[in-house]
Formats: structure tokens, sequence, C-alpha cells
């Protein structure tokens, strides 16, 4: 019935079955998080659990590295499970008869793994969560957040390359949820892993996503980086998924930054003239100065080549750049730079990781990103 094209409501109305995951093809990138989300009952879940085969797909191919565990036997399933993959659920999941260390070291020692071993690592793994000192203690001892940082910690003990999270912070209190996706962050920064993270909440999809996957009656709508579904929503779901998004949380200087304004290259046998007449030409008061690597070297006004041109100063940049323009790092937060920007006289420069400059924020060009995107 569905290669035939009926709908999931079709289907349903038919059979009183329901299409899960309908005809969905992505690529998961080593080392990126990847969001995956939707409204309740689009397939987010059960997407992620085909991807370690809790759910057995009925067509089609999973692949890992190119292998296809959709025809692995059970014990290299298993296996697969044991060294490459770690899931969180929602639910905290923690045995109570356990303290902190052994809950950590249970996916271990189910695999067999032995005890001064699975004890190092699940030590390792608590002290990654912030959790090393409470070792001993029970889970009823513990708060929520701390309860699901064990769970965490489980998942990492036995070093996987591959994190599913099943909505793994939903159930926490809005603060230790925001603390939980810095705890997420950090540890990514420290050790890349591929994290596929199942959310219904938008802010934390935009916060820890590298790119988002947005789901609709089992299907994928579209995949991109949360500046790109943003500023190009595929339909109108996703639209309406986005209508209220903050979007100065969501781009970044670099995304914002435009090549409008004039630059001049500071080399040997550069003169005020010379640069004062460019500025004319271009009707510029102010122009950018960067040299032949393209580094970002400061801010110069048509006033300060005037006076250099009197004091017969040879050299137009010596000394003579706004003292009150700092460059803005590339990767910088627009809400970041939003007050920074409202308050300068002039466009601010935006350099990148290396200081090349890249491009200006103004207070205009701010202004038609923030209504574009609205």
């Amino acid at each position: 019935m569905t290669r035939a094209g009926k709908s999931k409501t079709e289907i349903h109305a038919t059979t009183g079955c329901t299409i899960g995951v309908d005809d969905v093809s992505f690529d998961i990138m080593d080392g990126e998080i990847f969001v995956i989300m939707g409204l309740s009952g689009s397939g987010k879940s059960t997407l992620l659990r085909l991807l370690n085969r809790l759910i057995e797909p009925t067509s089609g191919v999973i692949e890992v590295n190119g292998e296809d565990i959709t025809r692995l036997s059970t014990r290299d399933l298993i296996e697969l499970r044991r060294r490459d993959m770690s899931m969180v659920f929602q639910s905290f999941a923690l045995l109570p008869n356990r303290n902190v260390l052994n809950n950590a070291a249970f996916g271990l020692e189910v695999s067999g793994v032995g005890e001064a071993e699975r004890t190092q690592k699940a030590m390792a793994a608590l002290e990654a969560v912030g959790l090393r000192d409470y070792a001993m203690s029970r889970p009823d001892q513990l708060s929520g957040g701390m309860k699901q940082r064990v769970g965490l910690a489980r998942a990492l003990a036995s070093e996987p390359t591959i994190l599913l999270m099943d909505e793994a912070f939903s159930a926490l209190d809005p603060l230790i949820r925001t603390e939980m996706q810095d705890e997420l962050m950090r540890l990514q920064a420290e050790h890349s892993r591929t994290v596929i993270f199942v959310s219904h909440d938008l802010d934390e999809a935009m916060r820890i996503g590298d790119r988002i996957c947005i789901m609709q009656h089992g299907k994928v709508v579209q995949v991109g980086t949360p500046d790109e579904i943003v500023s190009q929503p595929a339909n109108d779901y996703v639209r309406s998924f986005f209508r209220n998004v903050d979007v100065s949380q969501v781009f970044k200087a670099g995304d914002v930054a435009r090549r409008t304004q004039l630059t001049l290259v500071d080399r040997r046998g550069a003169t005020a003239a010379a640069a004062l007449e460019q500025m004319s030409q271009s009707d510029r008061d102010v122009a950018i100065v960067v040299g032949r690597d393209k580094k970002y070297h400061g801010m110069i006004s048509q006033d300060v080549l005037v006076q250099k041109i009197r004091a017969k100063d040879a050299d137009p940049y010596r000394n003579a750049f706004l003292q009150d323009v700092t460059p803005i790092p590339a990767g910088e937060p627009l809400s970041n730079v939003l007050g920074l920007v409202a308050a300068s006289r002039w466009p601010v420069p935006v350099v990148d990781e290396r200081g090349r400059y890249v491009g200006s924020l103004s207070k205009s060009s701010l202004l038609e990103t923030l209504d574009r995107a609205g």
C-alpha cells in the first residue's frame, strides 16, 4: 500500500497499522550532533531505534561505516552494540539496589568485562560527568539531573563511537536541562562522538545540534544546519516550528557579515594620499585595512588620513587605526553582539579563527537579517 502511494492515514484506516518511518534516507557525519525533531507521533523515536535495530526495519539498509547492519547476525549485532553504540533513554533506568559506580559499570558487566577494568572505565566516565565523588551513593540520594548524568556515564563507560539519546533531557527541569546540554557539548568538545539526539524541544535542538532533521508523518521533511532551516524552511510545517525562534541565538556573526565595506591592503609603498583617493572614489568615511594574507589590521578614517597628509607622514597606517573598533569572532552568536553593533559609530569588522577579515556588521544588516528571518 505504501509503494502504491497510499498515505499513512489511509493505511491506518484500512489495516489498523501505522507507518512509523516512511522512505527515509540521509547521512549522519562522523563526530556531529544530529538532532531529530518532530511532533509527537512523527516517527523520531522509531527512527532512532532503527539505527541499533531495537526495532527491525521492514526494508532498506542501515549502514555504519559502510557496513549494512540489517544483515548482521544476532551475535554480530550484539557485538556492534557493545563496541560502537550506547543509548541514553528519557527515563533514568537506574537499578535502585546498586550504587552509582555499579550502575555506571552495568553495561560493561553484562558484556563480560572484568571487575577491575569495568570499575576503572566506570570511574573515568563518572569523572567525565562530574560524579566521581558520588560513586558510592545510591540513586535515591541523587537529584534528577544527577541521575541523568549517571545514565550518561553508563553510556560513555563502554567508550562508544555512536551515542543514541532519546529525549534524554526532556524529563528534567529547564535549568537542569540547560546544564545537561552544556555538559553534553563539553564532553563533545573533549572527545568527539557521533551523537544522534531525539528532541521535541526546539530551543534544545537549536542549541546543541550541528544539523537538525525535521520529521512529519514518518517522513523526513528537511535536514540542515539550524541557520539553513531558519532561513530556508522547506515548507509551512517547518516554518511553523521556527516561527517564534529567536534568530539572534541561531545566526553567528559570520553568517550575517557583509563585504560591502572598502578594504585597503597594507603593502609596502602605500601612501596616505592613495588610500584617501580610494575612499573618496568609493564614497566611504572609513575603510578596513588588511594584510596580503587577508588578516585584519584595523579600521581607518578619512579624517586620520587627511591629518597624515598634512603632517607629511609617509606611512598611512602607522598609529592611525581607530581605537574604539574591536573585531568580532565569526563564530560569535548575534545575541552576544547586538549591543556592541548598536553602540558602534561604524560597522563592526568580523574575523575568522585565523584573524582574517570576513566582513562587517552594521545596524542595517542586523535589522534586515532579523526582519527577513522573522
